[in-house]
């Protein structure tokens, strides 16, 4: 009789400790993001998007530095004002909907990879490799800012 409640009570403490850890973990799971912005997401998605819509702006400074083959300036432009558009743009992604993430996340990676091929263009003197990673730069950085929700 006493090994039985032994075993009883052995039983009863693993349930208890596996019904415990099981209703734990289901509680630890983040929550997940909304299908929809909130009115305060939308205000901060669209400030991130107004920073990045003023170096946007600024590419025309780079065109025509690149038109007059300024090979110093097209880098100096690239790496100062244009410097921190990376990382704008990847706050930028991290607050849309997860569906929006990957492509943005994506149009973020061209974008700087676009820069990089016009740095090394500048580098190499290479008029054409420039001008045509520029409008790619255009292009890409479009598309990304297509992605802000709209209030």
């Amino acid at each position: 009789m006493v090994k039985l409640r032994a075993v009883i009570s052995f039983v009863l403490a693993v349930v208890a400790v596996v019904v415990l850890t099981v209703g734990s973990v289901a509680e630890a799971k983040p929550p997940k993001k909304p299908a929809t912005y909130t009115s305060e997401q939308i205000e901060q998605i669209q400030a991130y998007a107004s920073d990045i819509e003023d170096l946007r702006d600024r590419l025309p400074e780079l065109a025509s530095l690149i038109q007059d083959q300024n090979w110093v300036f097209v880098r100096n432009f690239i790496h100062g004002p244009l410097g921190e558009i990376r990382i704008k743009m990847v706050t930028f992604a991290r607050n849309l909907l997860p569906d929006a993430q990957k492509q943005a996340n994506q149009l973020a990676k061209e974008v700087f990879e676009d820069l990089v091929a016009i740095d090394q263009a500048a580098a190499r003197k290479d008029y054409k490799a420039a001008i045509r990673n520029y409008s790619e730069t255009v292009r890409d950085l479009e598309a990304f800012l297509q992605l802000a929700p709209q209030s």
